[in-house]
């Protein structure tokens, strides 16, 4: 079999590239090893925060705000709800520079790179903040940044939308395909599948957490996956959790960056909030997962981080879920043409943020296929600025 463009892997960056390469006519094949939206990498959840003042730095805000502009072009084709402007809240305690995603001083950045580009937001103080959103409970020396345009998308709508819109354009999909080498050669890139061979013009590279193992190389030690927790309390009142009066937010509420937690707003009906952390330790094998998560897990990220911050959350947690975040030694993308071949582009490395940006990134790596360049700079995202001796 040959195509023009194969995409590999089909959660955040894959379904979106997929979906831009359709939309400019190119025949495209989209090969995912299981059937997406699923739960099995990176890309699941219900929820993944979004704001366009985005603390790890200026160059991810064309990105972001041109995801927003696309997912309310997919929601008008669609009919299907996929961005809810519910407002993001960052908090940290006054004076203390708590990091975040391998940036110091996470707060104050994000501040910073809201002013630069002209984002709305304020900036509160613990008594505006309790004023505003009464089910956080404060100890009086919080600050925070609130950005009403921010809030969530749904990135298994997302990738469902994406998906059904390529393939209503003409690209193929290939899913419960595991692709197990690829080769590039003069002619195109051989890609050894489960299904058999498949010559590609050019390949994409979207395997989340299995892309290092793919890749190989310097690759490999560079995009390493690590196990992430997600948790679902109930509340007592849905009601004071609503996307209405509660945003989505991300608590920064002690000096390191292990003093942290992240949550949305309750689904409407659902009765839970889900609330997670994040851990930069200990890698994981994708094939391997432990996908149990255990009570005392649950358990722990209440007692850590929940309990006393969330007013009416009750500790029994209604489930639990685990993903993987493929990371980086800078924790900033990879977005960039393979070493060896310039038919080979590497998307992949969201390294915990990545979801947010997806929209514009598959948009900007479908310009960088068929027109050699991209509309948005890409240049941040180079694998080159790692030196030969950096490792993961």
């Amino acid at each position: 079999m040959r195509t023009d463009v194969a995409v590999l892997g089909l959660g955040a960056m894959g379904s979106a590239t997929l979906y831009q390469l359709a939309r400019r006519g190119v025949a495209a094949l989209g090969i995912d090893r299981y059937a997406p939206p699923h739960a099995m990498g990176s890309t699941h959840g219900e929820t993944r925060i979004t704001r366009c003042a985005v603390g790890e730095g200026d160059c991810y805000v064309p990105l972001v705000q041109r995801s927003h502009e696309i997912w309310r072009e997919l929601e008008a084709e669609t009919g299907q709800p996929l961005l809810e402007t519910c407002g993001l809240l960052m908090m940290a305690p006054r004076g203390v520079e708590t990091g975040h995603h391998g940036k110091t001083n996470f707060l104050n950045r994000t501040i910073a790179v809201a002013r630069r580009n002209g984002i709305r937001h304020e900036v509160l103080d613990s008594a505006q903040i309790g004023a505003r959103f009464s089910s956080f409970g404060l100890k009086g020396n919080e600050e925070g940044y609130f950005e009403p345009g921010g809030g969530f998308v749904r990135p298994e709508a997302c990738v469902a939308a994406q998906l059904s819109r390529a393939a209503e354009l003409g690209a193929r999909i290939r899913t419960g395909c595991e692709v197990k080498a690829l080769t590039p050669g003069t002619s195109g890139v051989l890609l050894e599948t489960s299904d058999g061979p498949v010559t590609a013009d050019r390949v994409v590279v979207s395997a989340g957490a299995w892309s290092g193992r793919l890749l190989g190389g310097p690759f490999r030690p560079r995009l390493v996956p690590r196990r992430q927790l997600l948790h679902w309390f109930p509340v007592v009142d849905e009601s004071r959790f609503a996307p209405s009066v509660f945003p989505a937010y991300i608590w920064m509420h002690g000096a390191t960056s292990e003093d942290y937690f992240y949550g949305f707003p309750a689904l409407s009906g659902s009765g839970v909030v889900k609330v997670a952390s994040e851990q930069y330790v200990d890698e994981c094998d994708p094939d391997r997962l432990e996908r149990k998560v255990e009570p005392e897990d649950s358990r722990a990220m209440f007692e850590e981080h929940v309990a006393g911050r969330l007013k009416g959350v009750s500790a029994g947690p209604a489930r639990a879920a685990a993903c993987m975040y493929t990371v980086t030694p800078d924790s900033d993308f990879v977005i960039d043409h393979h070493l060896d071949s310039e038919r080979i582009i590497v998307v992949s490395a969201c390294s915990g943020h990545g979801f947010k940006h997806s929209a514009a990134i598959g948009e900007a790596v479908a310009e960088l296929t068929c027109d050699g360049r991209s509309t948005l700079n890409l240049r941040p995202f180079r694998f080159d600025r790692f030196s030969v001796g950096t490792a993961a």
